[in-house]
């Protein structure tokens, strides 16, 4: 099983030295990672603002949580992950997904094309960002990019490039994850481009146990390097975890058992979410959790307990 490490994804944005102080609050709580969602009515620009979170910090990694592939050419992500890798000592994690959320694409005009083709085209600009983070020169002809000899620079700190985490929540990105990644994001099924009732289903325990057969199944025997990550949307410490998750659930499309027993929920006391974590490793494998900013404080209590065992 692999340690147990602790993300927190930020938005809010005010100014330079807030933004600095939130970066160092979370290195100052335990989390081990500072990430950023990649949407355009939301915060700051992801790269940017994590060489901020960077300047600011010592031990902290820096993530990205996930940049949507069809908003960058992959020969630019790959130039703009190094830098950020070499500046911040090695700390940077690169993460990257085919993109989901229809408002970025319909108000920005960028075409949104059906699921498969943006997974076939994160497979192609995967394959383009590993070489050129481990340093080769890559020609690259595939349906979407074509790259001539492209050498890629700066060389990052760590042989091969920082570590590369593509999540998703459907089959086919979840299998091309597991052949390709380091951290392999395990996701509810965003198709419908909103976070709504239809998300529910594949938010399940039983849900994700499928998706861990299918990372399994692709990875063969690469899984065991693998970590595996879930996103919790909803993390509350309370007493009376029944009614919360009871008034939570119809909104995703769950019964309550259902959003309690969720990997992407963590409902409950400090120990029963200490407990459900603990399990949730034992029975899945995932141990690298994702948390909102607005979550940090209140769970600072669950990483202290669990950070690096």
């Amino acid at each position: 099983m692999g340690r147990f490490r602790f993300g927190v994804q930020a938005r809010g944005f005010t100014d330079a030295e807030g933004w600095r102080e939130m970066a160092r609050r979370a290195e100052g709580l335990g989390y081990d990672v500072f990430c950023m969602p990649d949407h355009f009515d939301q915060g700051p620009a992801p790269m940017v603002a994590l060489a901020f979170a960077a300047e600011a910090t010592t031990t902290l990694r820096l993530g990205t949580m996930v940049l949507a592939n069809d908003f960058r050419h992959p020969a630019a992500l790959a130039k703009e992950a190094a830098t950020l890798d070499v500046l911040s000592g090695g700390r940077f994690e690169l993460g990257i997904g085919a993109g989901w959320q229809n408002s970025d694409y319909h108000s920005t005009g960028i075409a949104m094309n059906r699921p498969g083709v943006r997974i076939e085209r994160l497979g192609e600009a995967v394959a383009i960002i590993k070489g050129l983070l481990a340093g080769e020169t890559v020609t690259f002809s595939g349906q979407h990019y074509s790259i001539e000899e492209l050498e890629g620079l700066p060389e990052p700190v760590r042989p091969g490039g920082p570590p590369l985490f593509v999540a998703g929540g459907s089959e086919r990105v979840l299998r091309l994850a597991a052949r390709t990644a380091d951290i392999v994001g395990v996701n509810p099924n965003m198709a419908a481009g909103v976070i709504d009732n239809r998300v529910g289903s594949s938010a399940t325990a039983e849900a994700t146990a499928a998706k861990i057969d299918w990372i399994r199944e692709s990875a063969g025997e690469r899984f065991e390097g693998l970590e595996l990550h879930s996103r919790v949307h909803v993390a509350r410490v309370t007493d009376d975890k029944q009614s919360f998750a009871g008034a939570l659930a119809p909104a995703l499309g769950l019964d309550t058992d259902q959003a309690l027993a969720s990997p992407h929920s963590m409902i409950g006391t400090v120990d029963e979410v200490v407990d459900k974590l603990v399990h949730q490793r034992e029975e899945l494998g995932i141990s690298y959790i994702g948390l909102s900013i607005e979550s940090m404080e209140e769970m600072a209590p669950v990483v202290a307990r669990l950070a690096g065992t």
